[in-house]
């Protein structure tokens, strides 16, 4: 059974980082992990709008947001921009190197579903899935989908959000590494 929730339409979300913690009580924290690496540590917070991602070395912390452009958040950050298209961005913050890409694609309709099988199938063997219920009892599961890996000086996360009433699957890749 997934976790009933409304998504906002793909048009109205948004990207943004932070170079400070966000407090958690600012989302709809559907499902969380959180990962220890030597000299880091990494939490991803599933949330209705895509997920949040928060890594810090102790020194540094980076808190990168996907939400609904209407949801309230802090001001100011590093890196911001609505999603559509292609869009990407980089910046240095005290000796770490953050790098993104954003991409949202829509699909045929068969394309769609073989996309969100090889997602679920993905995430489910090298990453985090939450499988919400779907819209009506017939359609598929939006997915939230987050597959992070480990680097020798950082850190490459992959999240894939889709939105089956649209036929969208909104896509970052975000690189952290210390330079």
């Amino acid at each position: 059974m997934g976790l009933s929730f409304v998504r906002p339409p793909v048009a109205d979300l948004l990207f943004r980082l932070y170079d400070r913690p966000v407090h958690p009580e600012l989302f709809d924290v559907l499902a969380a992990r959180r990962a220890e690496q030597p000299g880091y540590a990494v939490t991803v917070r599933i949330t209705p709008t895509g997920h949040v991602l928060t890594w810090t070395d102790g020194a540094v912390t980076l808190c990168e947001v996907t939400a609904a452009a209407g949801q309230e958040l802090p001001g100011g950050g590093r890196l911001a921009h609505r999603f559509g298209g292609g869009r990407g961005g980089r910046c240095e913050v005290r000796g770490v190197r953050y790098q993104v890409g954003s991409h949202v694609e829509v699909l045929p309709p068969e394309q769609f579903a073989a996309v969100h099988e090889e997602l679920l199938a993905d995430g489910a063997r090298k990453g985090f899935v939450c499988h919400f219920r779907p819209g009506n009892r017939l359609g598929l599961s939006p997915l939230g989908v987050v597959i992070a890996e480990a680097l020798p000086r950082g850190l490459s996360v992959n999240a894939f959000h889709t939105f089956p009433d649209e036929l969208a699957v909104v896509k970052t890749q975000s690189l952290i590494e210390r330079v």
